[in-house]
């Protein structure tokens, strides 16, 4: 009888890869990204060729030399100084920027305030209060920007009194004039040592910064709360007011005089100005009312219960507790909304506000002809700024994410 010599050791053979190109993922994937690249690649230089030789067929010139030819008009409001006929297009697109983002970024500071105000309000337990809020929210919300804005131009401040009987909004004190050719107001003029004063307001300011990172460190070591806005109002208001007054108000005003028919000196903001500002306010506040409120019912019942429950008095518990819970809840909305603020500026063209629509895309391309630079560059404008604030904004919704252990 034969004697097995133990288990036979079994070999394992190892199949034999066959390479397939389209079975490969990272093959394919390293294909489809160059495949994706070649007809976007190819797509913009038939776009661009295309159009050259079109405007070359034309006769039409092209580039960019057109921003230093000089431009033959004004506008009614600029933040730079411009003198017609010296003054290039180069200045008019500059004069466009600016105003285009002088009123939108007032338009957002305002919208944001007044949106978080009305839609806390819209959770108030007043039935008078909420209901108001709720009204609010649903005329300006539901009305066409475009019709407001024209309202607002039309129906309010061009219905305004004259010069001779301007409201004084300041008292008697003739700082602040409104009238139906728009805001009169007192200006500004710096003396010498004013510098000093705005170092001392610097140093109050970053006094503050560690004043409070301090407090913070104590509270989450302790669990003490310290308050801490009176003081640093108090420090913010009363150090550079020291320096001011020692130094001998170094300040002096431009105030707005009536000289024949018209006002002159101190600043002047015209009426489709002060519409395009209200109507943007008003409309896009309306959105972030409903987003803040979303917001807030986000948060659970039971964190502001426990809140109280440790004895937090109830505005502390909202600043505390329930805002910065609803804020990444908050965020992501009004990153949209601000970027709205900005492209919905452009409306103003509507009322005759002089931004960059109204300046450059319109009186601009008129007359200088160039339609793929101008309409181009104001494109790239819009984008540049729509990103800018998603990007910061993004950076602040990332920091304010709550993080689950």
């Amino acid at each position: 009888m034969a004697v097995s010599d133990g288990p036979k050791k079994t070999e394992h053979i190892k199949p034999i890869e066959k390479f397939e190109f389209f079975q490969d993922e990272r093959v394919r994937s390293v294909f489809y990204q160059l495949l994706t690249a070649a007809i976007v690649g190819w797509a913009v230089w038939y776009l661009i060729s295309t159009t050259a030789h079109n405007l070359e067929v034309r006769g039409m010139s092209s580039g960019f030399g057109f921003l230093n030819v000089e431009a033959g008009f004004d506008t009614d409001f600029k933040l730079v100084e411009y003198v017609p006929g010296i003054g290039t297009y180069g200045d008019i697109f500059i004069i466009g920027v600016l105003n285009t983002l002088y009123i939108s970024a007032l338009a957002i500071v305002a919208s944001t305030v007044l949106g978080f105000a009305i839609g806390v309000l819209r959770l108030s337990s007043n039935w008078l209060v909420s209901k108001v809020a709720l009204a609010y929210v649903e005329i300006f919300r539901n009305t066409p920007l475009l019709i407001q804005i024209i309202f607002w131009y039309t129906g309010i401040f061009s219905l305004l009194p004259k010069i001779r009987q301007s409201y004084d909004l300041s008292g008697g004190t003739e700082f602040v004039l409104l009238n139906n050719r728009g805001l009169y107001m007192a200006w500004p003029v710096p003396g010498d040592l004013l510098w000093m004063t705005g170092v001392a307001f610097i140093v109050a300011v970053i006094a503050v910064v560690i004043f409070r990172r301090w407090n913070r460190k104590r509270q989450d070591a302790t669990g003490q709360v310290f308050p801490t806005f009176m003081p640093s109002a108090a420090l913010i208001i009363f150090l550079p007011g020291i320096v001011f007054a020692i130094t001998g108000s170094p300040l002096g005003w431009d105030l707005p005089k009536l000289e024949g028919f018209n006002f002159v000196g101190g600043a002047t903001v015209p009426p489709a100005f002060l519409a395009l500002l209200v109507a943007l306010s008003i409309y896009h506040a309306a959105h972030l009312a409903e987003s803040v409120r979303a917001g807030i019912l986000s948060v659970n019942r039971g964190q502001r219960d426990a809140a109280l429950a440790i004895g937090l008095r109830q505005n502390r518990v909202f600043s505390l507790v329930v805002i910065p819970q609803a804020m990444p809840a908050i965020v992501p909305p009004m990153i949209s909304l601000w970027m709205n603020v900005v492209k919905n500026s452009s409306l103003a063209i509507a009322i005759g506000y002089p931004d960059l629509v109204a300046v450059f895309m319109q009186t601009s391309l008129n007359q200088a002809g160039r339609a793929i630079e101008i309409v181009g560059m104001t494109m790239a404008f819009y984008m540049f700024v729509s990103l800018t604030i998603s990007g910061l904004l993004n950076i602040y919704n990332k920091r304010v994410q709550l993080v689950e252990r």
